[in-house]
């Protein structure tokens, strides 16, 4: 779920002596996690549409854009 806090267990060799029982607070989404996908498709959505696309409002997976008169582009992810 994004805003949801993620921690895990330190890797082996990264643990140094007197912070045994810490843990690591994930900044980033990792592949494994529930809300990977959703966060690649966040980022993925804000990359197209700052290039001038426009996200279909009838499905969110087609994205246009009129590059001039009479000529569109349309990217189908």
């Amino acid at each position: 779920r994004p805003g949801r806090t993620n921690l895990m267990q330190q890797p082996l060799g990264y643990i140094s002596k007197g912070n045994e029982n810490k843990v690591c607070l994930l900044k980033k989404s990792l592949y494994d996690l529930k809300q990977s996908p959703r966060q690649w498709y966040l980022k993925f959505d804000s990359f197209i549409v700052s290039c001038g696309f426009i996200r279909s409002q009838l499905d969110h997976c087609v994205y246009y854009k009129h590059v001039r008169r009479g000529v569109s582009v349309y990217l189908l992810l």
